[in-house]
């Protein structure tokens, strides 16, 4: 018996199966390696058909084990890079936008107000990623909404492209296909 048990302490342990959590680590690994250029892209083909195949965890740790790993430093000076990114595109919308042409808003007696191509329009806009009957700004109870009227361009509040109506106010940036204006309140 206790002859058993010294053999099977000395027998090695079963690999421990691969989870996806662990696949998904070392693919990821991988990856990021590829985008820094540490791997060719025959390399990286075949460690991920690898990792695809892999049953144990020990499997998937040797895919990686040559490779580099991040250090503290670069991962702050990665974080810094991507700060000081955020921080002029930040500074160049600030800068772009106070030049954009302003649209004032109706004045309070009109509830409707229709902007596109068409000479039918209140605002009639010459630019070919205008449609004919573009968006259209409704009063609703004490604010304005921007409606796209199934343009083929698209309207945009703040960058993002209306699916459905939106309220804007003074000082909003507003855009009917290419033709972008920065709201001012009624004249």
């Amino acid at each position: 018996m206790r002859v058993r048990r010294i053999l099977q302490s000395m027998s090695p342990q079963p690999p421990v199966r691969a989870s996806d959590g662990d696949r998904e680590r070392a693919l990821g690994e991988l990856r990021e390696r590829a985008a820094e250029g540490r791997l060719s892209m025959d390399t990286f083909v075949g460690r991920v058909d690898m990792a695809l195949r892999a049953q144990s965890r020990n499997e998937l740790d040797e895919l990686v084990a040559d490779l580099p790993h991040h250090g503290r430093w670069r991962r702050r000076i990665t974080e810094v890079v991507s700060s000081i990114s955020d921080f002029s595109t930040r500074l160049e919308s600030a800068w772009r936008r106070p030049r954009l042409p302003r649209l004032s808003l109706p004045p309070e007696t009109r509830d409707r107000y229709v902007v596109g191509r068409g000479s039918g329009c209140d605002l009639v806009l010459s630019d070919l990623t205008v449609s004919r009957i573009h968006a259209e700004l409704r009063r609703d109870a004490e604010s304005w909404l921007l409606v796209d009227m199934g343009s083929m361009n698209g309207t945009r509040l703040n960058g993002w492209r209306l699916l459905g109506p939106a309220r804007v106010r003074p000082g909003d940036e507003i855009a009917f296909g290419d033709c972008a204006f920065l709201l001012a309140p009624p004249a």
